[in-house]
């Protein structure tokens, strides 16, 4: 073995680019796989040629030595001119590079998870909170009492009696994970007597029973800043479940629900009421109070011949941006002419003396549509 170029050990030519020859590597590396292989022994063999090749053919630098001298650059005791070696034939290790690159960091994501596993991190949690509209645009103070898991006091959350130190685990030596050894893999695990914390507990606290941490009631102020909307989250860092044997403490969200009101539709920052008007008012024209959300009052100035689905806008009487960003939302007024009901003799009387008084030009809309409604007839009779 060796013997052969490199190049076409990875079916490469010699001129290959980087990526191909990375590519022609993963695609050898697969096809000799003991899963996919049917001669196991000679695919042990030829990976460790193509791991020899690819070692050399990634590395510009060994690789220009390589189209120079060829193998003699890299025979054991060489004159390589950069101390270079070949692989070992024993050298197996290389697997797991493969396993990195096919799989896209598999073995760093196992890394990561056995980190995290031997921090014993606390479990986040998630608060529903409920509010009125004014609450929401004032911003609120809310006392919270939340079922959680905390710190033993009896052992200042280490699980052990006393609260002294755990003992390193014997069998990981304190890494939380554990090597087999299994054909010509290397197989890296959770170990199994300590499940990855890296610690073992041989006296434990006969509070908490080594879990470090007990089950409790905890009150918590959370501020509520204005503007707050349907679905907003506030995070508290360090406010959820108390990590296990020390470990770091999870956080806890508030979710935010604002009750609809009795007054006021909100779209984003924006408020929209709608407001009856008296037929005489809307006709006449004349000026009304409305609420605010901020519970003032303001003074609508109200134009002769207003229709109902008029708007009419407030500025900076809506909700405030959350955190004080970007001021504060508009307040829109519709308004809806009532037509009076329960009407006295006198009343119909005046009102039938106004119908007979009035024109065309009294109701222009209604002129407007009974012209379209006898168009529209005539044209169905063509």
């Amino acid at each position: 073995m060796g013997s052969r170029n490199y190049y076409d050990v990875l079916g490469v030519s010699r001129g290959a680019a980087d990526d191909e020859i990375k590519k022609a590597y993963r695609r050898k590396a697969r096809a000799l796989h003991p899963d996919q292989a049917k001669d196991k022994s000679r695919a042990e063999t030829e990976f460790k040629e193509v791991n020899e090749a690819y070692d050399v053919l990634k590395d510009r630098q060994k690789r220009q030595i390589y189209d120079q001298v060829g193998h003699a650059a890299f025979e054991a005791g060489g004159s390589g001119g950069a101390g270079f070696s070949r692989a070992g034939a024993a050298d197996f290790s290389a697997f797991s590079n493969v396993f990195d690159e096919i799989f896209g960091g598999f073995r760093e994501a196992h890394a990561r998870g056995s980190s995290r596993q031997r921090d014993m991190r606390g479990s986040d949690l998630r608060y529903d909170v409920t509010l009125d509209l004014e609450e929401a645009y004032n911003g609120v103070r809310k006392r919270l009492t939340i079922s959680t898991a905390v710190n033993c006091d009896f052992c200042n959350g280490l699980g052990t009696k006393g609260g002294i130190d755990p003992g390193t685990c014997p069998t990981c030596s304190g890494a939380g994970r554990v090597r087999a050894q299994q054909s010509i893999f290397t197989i890296e695990q959770t170990c199994p007597t300590c499940s990855g914390t890296g610690q073992v507990i041989r006296d434990p606290c006969r509070q908490c029973a080594g879990a470090g941490r007990v089950a409790k009631d905890q009150t918590i102020d959370v501020d509520i800043p204005p503007g707050v909307d349907n679905g907003s989250r506030i995070r508290l860092g360090g406010r959820g479940e108390a990590g296990q044997r020390g470990g770091h403490p999870g956080d806890l969200y508030v979710f935010v629900n604002v009750r609809d009101h009795s007054l006021f539709e909100r779209e984003g920052k924006d408020l929209y009421c709608r407001i009856p008007v008296s037929m005489p008012t809307a006709a006449l024209g004349g000026e009304i109070e409305v609420p605010t959300v901020s519970g003032d009052r303001a003074s609508i100035r109200i134009p002769a011949g207003s229709q109902s689905g008029r708007r009419m806008r407030l500025g900076g009487k809506g909700m405030p941006q959350p955190r004080g960003g970007g001021g504060k939302g508009d307040m829109y007024v519709d308004l809806f002419v009532e037509t009076p009901v329960n009407l006295t003799n006198e009343q119909r009387k005046l009102l039938e003396r106004f119908q007979q008084l009035s024109g065309r030009s009294n109701s222009p809309q209604e002129s407007s549509f009974g012209g379209k409604v006898k168009s529209f007839w005539k044209d169905l009779k063509n």
